[in-house]
């Protein structure tokens, strides 16, 4: 099987390579084409733009989940935006998906009957309509199918797959599926994929910023902090995220396994279909204001885990 791949940042790049590693043929694109070097030596093609990409391959993904720096907004994309412009970060990755899809050399040039679009980044349930919309227009076929997991996940091939769209094209993109996750779920029409993933991210974040406030509580109070990730443990909160991230978070130590600034997109998110739906959410909006805060202090690149800075040092000085 021939697989096209848009988008080769933290979760693209290792998703991309597991697929090299199973025996999939697979065609990369990258905004950045020097980023699909890696990829070559283990075998990928490289399509010049999405549009040769789609040319190229039956099934084409796309991971588009690391924005370029900020665009301009055409008018045509404005229209079309589901949310209010007060986030920077949540308006590049809606332009990224946009403009891969609609620009010229994007995918829609080349899609036709019998291609399949598969849309794996964490975008809004509205966006991934509008792109299902233009894609079955031509003919194509679509599914968004963004995943639940970060780097580590991505490289070990143990995502969670949240698809939704077309389910004839998820029966043929399955044995992929396989290769990048541990289990897929197909939760019916298109933008139920897109929810999903919020509420699991709004979940993880509210998780996290709490879990912060209790490191920064037992140091403060004169506790051991690992005595307090130990017992933890044992109880039934014990779950993978303390047990991974306890102990980096203690030594202030914040690689980028899933960026802060994608957490808190996904937060805001989240709040906003809250609103939609009129579920009043207090604790995740809470949770969004101390990623914002993160922001502010610039760890936005950090990992998500990093939040424990904002909470450490809420006047927003830090000493890492």
């Amino acid at each position: 099987m021939e697989i096209g791949f848009l988008g080769l940042g933290i979760m693209g790049k290792a998703m991309a390579l597991n697929l090299l590693r199973h025996g999939f043929r697979v065609t990369v694109w990258n905004r950045t084409l020097s980023r699909c070097d890696e990829l070559v030596e283990h075998g990928a093609s490289v399509g010049e733009t999405p549009a040769a990409v789609i040319k190229r391959c039956k099934y084409t993904i796309a991971m588009l989940s690391d924005p370029s720096a900020s665009h301009s907004v055409s008018p045509r994309y404005l229209a079309l935006m589901p949310f209010k412009r007060e986030d920077a970060l949540t308006e590049e990755v809606f332009l990224m998906n946009m403009q891969v899809v609609f620009d010229k050399h994007g995918v829609l040039e080349e899609i036709c009957q019998g291609k399949g679009y598969i849309d794996m980044s964490t975008v809004d349930g509205n966006t991934s309509s509008n792109i299902s919309e233009a894609i079955t227009k031509k003919g194509g076929l679509f599914l968004e199918a963004p995943v639940s997991g970060s780097k580590k996940p991505a490289e070990d091939g143990q995502l969670i797959i949240l698809a939704a769209g077309e389910k004839a094209l998820y029966d043929e993109i399955f044995p992929a599926f396989e290769v990048m996750g541990k289990r897929s779920f197909f939760l019916g029409q298109v933008g139920n994929g897109a929810k999903m993933k919020l509420v699991v991210n709004m979940i993880m974040g509210s998780m996290m910023s709490a879990f912060s406030e209790g490191l920064v509580l037992a140091d403060r109070s004169g506790l051991d902090q690992q005595t307090l990730l130990d017992v933890l443990d044992l109880g039934g909160m014990a779950n993978p995220m303390f047990k991974f991230k306890g102990p980096a978070m203690i030594q202030r130590s914040f690689t980028p396994a899933f960026p802060l600034k994608h957490q808190q997109k996904d937060m805001r998110l989240a709040v906003a279909l809250g609103d939609e739906h009129a579920v009043s959410m207090p604790v995740a909006a809470a949770a969004n204001e101390v990623f914002k805060r993160a922001r502010s202090m610039g760890l936005g690149d950090n990992d998500f885990s990093a939040v424990y800075e904002a909470v450490k040092n809420p006047d927003g000085a830090t000493q890492m």
